[in-house]
Parts: C-alpha cells; structure tokens; sequence
C-alpha cells in the first residue's frame, strides 16, 4: 500500500513546500507586497526631502554675498534673533 502511494506522497510533500514558501516565505507573495509599499512610502518620503532640499538651495543663493536678498535677510532676524522694528508692535500667543 505505501509502495503504491509513495508517489503520490512525495507529489503532496512537494506541493505543501512550495505552497508555504510561496505564501509565508521570505521571497512570498506577502513579502513582495510588504516591499512593494514601503517603496511606495520612501519614495514619498524622498520626495519631501528633495523638496525641502530645493528650498533650502534656493535660500542658500539667495543669501550669498553680492547678491543677498534683503527681504530673506531681514525674515531670517527676525526669525532667528528675535529683533524687531521700533515701531513693531509684538503679540505673544498661546
């Protein structure tokens, strides 16, 4: 009786193992979906910094010597050092 079904044995072994590996292994469908969206969520993520990058490029022109807007230096003091004008009233929010 084994004899006889030995191959059909060995068949519905085979076919098990691919079946796990190809739904719970490392290379499985599961996995290449998981990978596929943490892609999607880098890129997304890249792109933002590339942005941010830019921006910060464009300032950094924009303040070189020779060439520096006034406008962005007179934002930057304002931010950073907390001047004002004298005739500038401030409001403090919550």
């Amino acid at each position: 009786m084994l004899k006889d079904n030995l191959l059909f044995l060995i068949g519905l072994c085979l076919c098990f193992y691919f079946s796990y590996h190809t739904l719970l292994g490392n290379r499985s469908i599961v996995k290449f979906y998981s990978l596929e969206k943490q892609i999607e969520t880098l890129s997304q993520k890249n792109d933002v910094v590339l942005q941010e990058k830019e921006n910060l490029q464009k300032k950094v022109t924009m303040m070189r010597p020779g060439q520096v807007n006034k406008d962005l230096l007179e934002e930057q003091v304002r931010l950073k050092l907390g001047y004002r004008a004298s005739n500038e009233m401030v409001i403090l929010g919550n």
